[in-house]
């Protein structure tokens, strides 16, 4: 066996200074070198093989293609120092210290495993025959494995850290964002922000609102994320105070077990909205049937604000108004007088049928008749009590609206 170099001895007169012995047990400092000047070649030859064995990487602009070139080499060199190093030197520092933060974002983790293989297995086929001895040539090969795999955890961790670091970054992000709809910010501000999320700008949305659990807000969150993922929607969600704001994509209401999310108490779910200014409407409406639906200690949850808008007159909010206004009272008056008259003695006469009818002078079917128009008009039922106490304030607030002129709007 091919004696390796001794150390601690000192050099006599004629002698050259010895050669540090290699903390790679089995491979001897002068291998080491041979091993360092051959780097740059092997390297060069990693990025030819990669070419060859790897179709997408052909396809990488010059630049990333140049981030890879440095990441190899590195690793081929680096191998040397980790060896130097007693094998405990800092391998994400000597090779993935080379890479800008973008090449993480330009090759995914799996794709960079690829090519960590293919310089890998380049390494193997060719640095073992540096070695001066058959044992030098064993020693090589096998601490080039020990070598693979702290690249391959250094790689992971790189990856992870990126992923902490960009997790923190959108969350920041979808934080403005939800924020940004609640308050009804500038749709071009949100339009970046939620492009930045990979998100449609133009998509449907609904915005839910409740008290948000007693947990961290993380936390809150990322249930949140879990629950739309499991019913596979795309959602942002974020607390603000005691509030858990959840948008959720697509033209379908939120199902009922979104409630899960929440404290206990109410929630109240905004209409499905169109685009981002539609949500931030969507928002306002949930929140004034948030502020407005302890009057309805019945309520489901979740419950739509569009069934709050009788509590949410009373509460003041102009909004519904306007709504209970435009989509029953305008239709109504637009389909005649007699549908408004008919409904006018319904309700003088409690709901009961027969009596209204009376008053009229109409056959009881005849008003029948009439009260089902006025349903099919609207979408509220007059025999239902809740559509009837919203079928009266739609009354109150489009005569209220329309005094000023002194008539009812006509066809």
């Amino acid at each position: 066996m091919h004696p390796g170099p001794q150390t601690g001895v000192p050099s006599g007169p004629g002698q050259t200074d010895p050669v540090p012995a290699s903390p790679v047990p089995g491979v001897s400092a002068d291998t080491l070198r041979r091993v360092e000047r051959a780097a740059g070649g092997l390297a060069t030859r990693s990025v030819a093989v990669m070419d060859d064995r790897l179709p997408w990487f052909r396809t990488l602009p010059p630049q990333e293609r140049s981030w890879v070139t440095l990441v190899a080499q590195a690793g081929i060199a680096g191998y040397v120092t980790w060896a130097q190093g007693s094998a405990g030197a800092r391998v994400t520092d000597q090779v993935f210290g080379t890479a800008p933060r973008d090449l993480v974002r330009a090759v995914s983790l799996r794709r960079t495993v690829e090519l960590v293989r293919v310089a890998i297995s380049v390494a193997e086929e060719h640095l073992p025959a540096l070695g001066a001895t058959d044992e030098e040539t064993v020693a090589l090969r096998e601490s080039l494995v020990r070598y693979s795999r702290e690249i391959a955890f250094s790689a992971a961790a790189v990856y992870a850290a990126a992923a902490e670091t960009r997790g923190a970054w959108d969350a920041r992000v979808e934080a403005a964002v939800v924020d940004g709809i609640v308050r009804g910010e500038d749709v071009g501000t949100l339009s970046s922000r939620v492009a930045a999320l990979g998100w449609d700008a133009g998509a449907d949305l609904q915005v839910v609102v409740g008290r948000a659990p007693v947990a961290p807000q993380e936390e809150v969150v990322a249930a949140a994320a879990e629950w739309a993922q499991h019913h596979q929607r795309a959602s942002l969600a974020g607390v603000q105070g005691g509030r858990l704001v959840l948008i959720l994509a697509g033209s379908e209401p939120a199902e009922a077990s979104v409630a899960e999310l929440f404290a206990d108490g109410p929630v109240v779910a905004g209409p499905v909205a169109g685009g981002l200014s539609g949500a931030s409407e969507s928002a306002a409406e949930a929140l004034a049937g948030l502020a407005a639906v302890a009057a309805w200690s019945a309520a489901p949850r979740p419950v739509p604000a569009d069934d709050l808008l009788t509590e949410r007159v009373i509460a003041g909010d102009r909004r519904a108004a306007e709504r209970l206004r435009s989509t029953t009272y305008t239709p109504l008056a637009a389909a005649g007088g007699a549908l408004l008259e008919s409904l006018d003695a319904y309700l003088a006469h409690g709901g009961s049928l027969e009596p209204a009818a009376r008053s009229l002078f109409v056959h009881p079917n005849t008003l029948r008749y009439r009260l089902r128009r006025v349903a099919d008009i609207t979408g509220r039922d007059p025999w239902d009590p809740r559509d009837l106490a919203a079928l009266h304030t739609a009354l109150i607030v489009g005569r209220l609206s329309t005094s000023f002129g002194g008539t009812e709007p006509r066809p």
